[in-house]
Formats: C-alpha cells, sequence, structure tokens
C-alpha cells in the first residue's frame, strides 16, 4: 500500500471537517445578515401570518397523529416495563415526562422539518435556478427581508406552540392506553403527572422548540439559497436541507438536555 493511499483517509477526514467549519461559518453569517434586515426594514405582517399558517395549522393533523402515536406507543411499552417491578401507577409520569422534555419538541421539529423545511428549500431554491432572487436584488428588494425573515420568525413562535400540541395529545394517547386497553385507574394518571411534572420541565422543552425553530428554518431557507444545477440541484439541495436540519436538531437536543437534565 503506497503513502498516497495510507493518507488518504487523512485528506478525506480533514477535508469534511475542513467543509463543516466553512458551513457552519456561512451558516452564522446568513442568520446574521436575516436577523439585521429585521431592524432595517418593518417586519412584513402578511407574509409572517401565512408562513405561521403553513407551518402551525397546516401541520395541526401531522403533528397531532405523531403526538398521538407516540404517546400511546410510550404507554404500553411502559406498561410492560413497570408491571414487572408493580410500579405501573409511574405510567403517566413516564409519558408526560418523555412528551414535554423530549420527544414532543424533537419529533415536532422533525416532523415540519420534513413537511415545511423541505418546503422552504425548494421554493427559494427554484426560484434562486430561475433567477427570481436577482429580479428581487434588481428591484431592490432585499431577499433575505423578503424570503429568510417572515419563515424564520414563523418557525420560531410556531415550534413551541405544536410543541405544545404534540405533547398534550401525546399524554392523551397515553392516557387512552391506560384507561382503556389496559383497564387502570385513569385517576391515578392523572394524579401521577401533577405530582411529578415541573414547571421546568415544561420549559425546557418549549426552549427546546424555540432553538429547533431557528435551526430547521435557517438551514432550509440556506440551502434554498445555496441552490445551483437547475431542477435536478433543487432536489438535491433539498435533500440536504432536510438531513442537515435533522441531524442539527437532534445534535441540538442533546447539547440541551445535557445543560438542562445533569
Amino acid at each position: 500500500m503506497s503513502m498516497d493511499e495510507l493518507l488518504n483517509p487523512f485528506e478525506s477526514t480533514g477535508r469534511f471537517i475542513l467543509k463543516t467549519v466553512d458551513e457552519l461559518g456561512s451558516l452564522t453569517i446568513y442568520l446574521w445578515e436575516s436577523v439585521f434586515s429585521i431592524f432595517r426594514y418593518s417586519i412584513n405582517f402578511g407574509n409572517l401570518i401565512d408562513q405561521m399558517v403553513f407551518i402551525g395549522m397546516d401541520s395541526f393533523y401531522v403533528i397531532g397523529l405523531t403526538g398521538l402515536f407516540t404517546g400511546m406507543v410510550l404507554s404500553l411499552q411502559a406498561y410492560y416495563v413497570t408491571k414487572i417491578v408493580g410500579v405501573t401507577y409511574m405510567i403517566g409520569p413516564m409519558v408526560a415526562l418523555s412528551m414535554t422534555r423530549e420527544l414532543g419538541p424533537v419529533l415536532t421539529a422533525l416532523m415540519i422539518t420534513a413537511r415545511c423545511g423541505s418546503s422552504m428549500a425548494s421554493e427559494i431554491g427554484t426560484m434562486k435556478v430561475t433567477e427570481q432572487i436577482d429580479a428581487l436584488e434588481v428591484m431592490a428588494v432585499d431577499p433575505y427581508y423578503y424570503l429568510s425573515v417572515p419563515r424564520i420568525l414563523a418557525a420560531t413562535i410556531m415550534l413551541p406552540v405544536m410543541t405544545i400540541l404534540c405533547s398534550l395529545i401525546g399524554i392523551t394517547g397515553g392516557y387512552i392506553v391506560y384507561a382503556y386497553f389496559l383497564g387502570l385507574n385513569h385517576i391515578v394518571y392523572i394524579e401521577k403527572i401533577y405530582q411529578y411534572i415541573k414547571v421546568g420541565d415544561i420549559y425546557s422543552g418549549l426552549l427546546k422548540a424555540v432553538f429547533f425553530g431557528i435551526i430547521l428554518a435557517t438551514i432550509s431557507t440556506f440551502k434554498g439559497f445555496a441552490t445551483t444545477g437547475g431542477s435536478k440541484g433543487v432536489g438535491r439541495f433539498t435533500t440536504q436541507a432536510v438531513v442537515l436540519s435533522s441531524v442539527y436538531i437532534l445534535f441540538a437536543d442533546y447539547i440541551f438536555t445535557s445543560i438542562f437534565f445533569k
């Protein structure tokens, strides 16, 4: 084996690290420019509301079904574990803590990334390859203000709202399984949730949701602006937007969890 072949893994690793650092730097600059444009211009509330409806109300069924089945599965799985040690009364707190702390914000962010983040990237990417963004600049319209800011703000506002919805429906799904499928005392389920769930558990999940909204909207719109290569490029960059957003959301979830729940 030649020296060049031995160095190839190190070369590939170095290129990956440099590419990652370069992309993170570009993302940071892009987010800064988008935030700065908020203070340079007045917010287009019509566009903002449209994006809030798209991310929030239009995602109601997807988020609701995700939360419902997740809560039902959690309750069922927790039953088989808690039954062994005789603490089935802890199913309610287990479901509620899982939904409010982790699964509520994470699943909401991942589902909205799949549904709305892909749409953001493909829409802006199509505008990029068809030179509509260049047309906006010719008309003295800041594309960050017009395209990025409403989407980032809408995601930041609506992710906590949809997280609350997902968590509540998930806890309700757990209750349905607990009371009607497993035949356990439904009053115990509710009482134990009130006993063990703290306000900090809810706030931590909502804070995560705020940052997840910023992450998914920033990466999705950034990849839209970076799109090249015609219609084929739109598909490629849209895929990158969804994958990167999902990975960064999971990474951020680990960071926040390690900070909040030491």
